[in-house]
């Protein structure tokens, strides 16, 4: 199966979650219709003030944090590939009267339906797993920053990718820096384990490493790489609420989530030219 099919194959499965997930205690959708934020103490910590700031969302499933940010003041942009979850975000994006924008493609297609320039492009929690190489992700995301602008991701840690969940217990199974598709067949979705639906995904495993790489090779300077024991999401198997109200391994014998900023300089910018 080449690439193509493997996107497909994921982008029809996204579609097929949002139903499930727009339902679940997960996404807590009806207490977010009422103003409740989905946004999580380590981007809030990282955006700053977004008043006024102009912000590229990937990856956005049905645009929750979009639109949280939206309620914050920033003009937001939310892109994702399947179209049943931007037809919901751009649903909740009408009845909740907000102004964001949404736009379905691929991730790595962005720059061919967005032509704008942000001050921060964001992706968070669940979304590099789906691509295949990091390099022309990194350059797109250069691409659509202003000089002076900022990327920042918050995701789950590459070792927790390295486990086959599938197995109870979770066996240490694919490379921490495997460069062949990992498939996976499943009933359920991380925010519905009863659920009657079969997840058939693709996805491919990144180190920290290929993370920083891709990004300074596409002109951005790293600002920081943060790695934290605890998830906001109880995802992954045996993991206890700590005192935060976050959830950690008891033995924290690895991290559970990384976050890195980088910045665009003007000498990026200028070297595109």
């Amino acid at each position: 199966m080449n690439e193509a099919e493997m996107f497909e194959t994921n982008r029809n499965t996204w579609n097929a979650k949002v139903p499930v997930h727009a339902d679940s205690e997960f996404y807590d959708l009806a207490n977010f219709r009422k103003g409740k934020s989905s946004l999580n103490k380590y981007e809030m910590e990282a955006f700053g003030e977004v008043c006024g700031q102009n912000i590229l969302h990937l990856q956005c499933h049905f645009g929750q944090d979009t639109l949280s940010l939206a309620r914050m003041g920033a003009k937001c942009t939310g892109v994702d590939i399947s179209d049943e979850a931007i037809k919901l975000a751009k649903q909740l994006n009408t009845e909740l009267k907000l102004d964001a924008k949404f736009v379905c493609c691929n991730v790595l297609d962005t720059s061919q339906f967005v032509s704008e320039k942000f001050d921060i492009v964001f992706t968070s929690y669940g979304t590099i797993g789906w691509l295949p190489d990091l390099k022309p992700w990194a350059q797109m995301i250069s691409e659509r920053l202003k000089p002076g602008g900022f990327f920042y991701i918050v995701e789950f840690h590459p070792i927790a990718w390295m486990f086959d969940y599938t197995v109870s217990p979770p066996e240490m199974k694919y490379g921490y820096q495997q460069k062949e598709a990992i498939y996976e067949e499943y009933q359920g979705t991380y925010a519905d384990k009863n659920s009657k639906m079969v997840s058939k995904e693709y996805g491919w495993n990144h180190s920290l490493g290929e993370v920083i790489s891709s990004l300074a090779e596409a002109g951005l300077q790293i600002e920081y790489l943060k790695e934290h024991d605890a998830s906001p999401y109880d995802i992954f198997p045996g993991l206890i609420k700590n005192e935060e109200g976050v959830f950690e391994m008891p033995n924290k014998l690895y991290p559970l989530i990384f976050e890195l900023k980088a910045i665009k300089n003007s000498t990026t910018e200028a070297m595109e030219f």
